[in-house]
Order: C-alpha cells, then structure tokens, then sequence
C-alpha cells in the first residue's frame, strides 16, 4: 500500500484556504500505527489537511537524511522528525506527530492554539518513565523535556526555525535538537497535556472534562505490539484499526 501523500477537503475552511500540514513519523514496524493515526485525523477533522509521512528511507533517497541511526533511537524518525519546517517549505504553521498517536478530537480544536509570537508549541511533559524498555524492546531513554517533541506545533516561517536545514538536523546532538536548544524557554509555547496524553501516565480526572485525551501517545507501546496488547486505552485503538481495516477491504474489493 503506497504512502502516498493524501490531502482531505472538508466543508470548513483554514484562514488562507490552505490544507493544514501534518508530518506524521513513520517507521516499518508500526505501519499499523501510521495508518490507524492517519485515520484517526482525517476521520475528524473539519478543515483541510494535507498529511505527509516522515519515512527515512524516502529521505535518504532525496538526499535529506544521511545520519547513522544511534543505539537510543527508538524509531526511524527520532531525528527526521526536525525536518518539518524544512519540508513545509519554512511557511505557515504545521505539526509534527510520532505515529503511535490516536486522535480522539478534531484537529481545528489544536489549530485553534496557535499563537504566532512562538516558534513553537506543544505540551510540556514533565516525564521520567519507570520502564527500561519500551515498544518491542527498544532502549527506554530519560533525558529533560522528554516527549515534548513528540508532537510539535511549528511555526515554520519563525526566523529560528531557518535553523533546521538538513545539515543541521543530520549533524547536531540528540541534545540540541530534543530540548530545542535553538530556542530561548520564552519561543516555545505550551498546549494543554490532552493533545499529548500519555499513556501510562496521564490520568483523567472524573467528571473534570479538561482532563479528558483528545490525542492519547502509547509511548511505552501500543497494543499493535504483543507486549502491549493490554495498555490503557487499548480498546480505543483497537477500535479505530478495525473500521480502518474495513474501510480498506472495501476500497480493495471495489
């Protein structure tokens, strides 16, 4: 199945009539995962969107991506992720999100966010897993500002961001790049931690709606992996693949 490019046109319309841009990371041994994100998005969203998958191999070809992959990096994309505002041309606002995300509200509600005096926003976790593993074994890292990056509101057009050329993306340290250290504290804007709702260790509150995920992170593992089969919110996962599997069986028998 290609990974191709899809854009979706809704009744809603963004300010300048352009689709918002959505990088989603993608890795091979959680095809399933990129698909049923992918879904979970475009199932909900009330204005246009244009969502491209970050896949290495795709990037080496073209010459983007040329850094080996070190022994703490869980996925694929844990440093082409930073490419985003490269790839969005360094123009308007897009989001970077890993692809174990499942979206349970519509993405206006993030765009609705945006303020333009930030580089960048998104939720700042304060976050030390207890696990030393995670997914199918990978190392479980703990450094600061941990899983802020995971999903990211750029402001691609930010004077700050011309920083993140390929060269740069393929030669700085974990460091530099994960803790955003091209930015000052007061150039990255906080979200809400519902649009990064992790798994295993955010709570919902009873009968406080602010608490409730509108986009749950399985970043301990999803139930796409045997060892996580049963994580919180698993059953919501599972959800969202079966109607997006018969929803390809039926563009397949057609």
């Amino acid at each position: 199945m290609s990974l191709c490019v899809r854009e979706v046109t809704a009744n809603r319309e963004t300010k300048d009539n352009k689709p918002f841009k959505i990088f989603v990371g993608y890795d091979p041994r959680e095809d399933l995962a990129y698909r049923v994100c992918h879904r979970s998005i475009l199932k909900r969203s009330s204005i246009p969107v244009k969502i491209t998958p970050i896949v290495q191999s795709d990037l080496r070809k073209s010459g983007l991506y040329w850094r080996e992959r070190g022994q703490t990096e869980s996925t694929e994309f844990s440093f082409s992720r930073f490419l985003t505002p490269y790839l969005a041309g360094f123009d308007g606002w897009a989001v970077f999100v890993d692809c174990d995300f499942l979206y349970l509200a519509d993405i206006k509600e993030l765009c609705d966010l945006i303020d333009d005096k930030y580089a960048i926003m998104c939720v700042h976790h304060d976050y030390t897993p207890k696990e030393t593993t995670k997914m199918d074994g990978a190392v479980q890292t703990v450094y600061p500002r941990k899983n802020w990056s995971s999903m990211v509101l750029y402001n691609c057009g930010h004077p700050k961001n011309k920083i993140l050329t390929p060269e740069v993306v393929n030669t700085q340290t974990g460091a530099f790049l994960h803790r955003f250290q091209w930015l000052e504290d007061e150039e990255i804007g906080s979200i809400p931690f519902v649009w990064n709702f992790l798994e295993g260790h955010n709570m919902v509150v009873e009968n406080d709606p602010t608490t409730f995920p509108k986009a749950i992170h399985y970043t301990r593992g999803g139930p796409w992996f045997e060892a996580w089969k049963h994580c919180e919110f698993a059953d919501l996962w599972l959800k969202e693949m079966e109607e997006y599997k018969n929803e390809a069986n039926k563009t397949v028998e057609k």
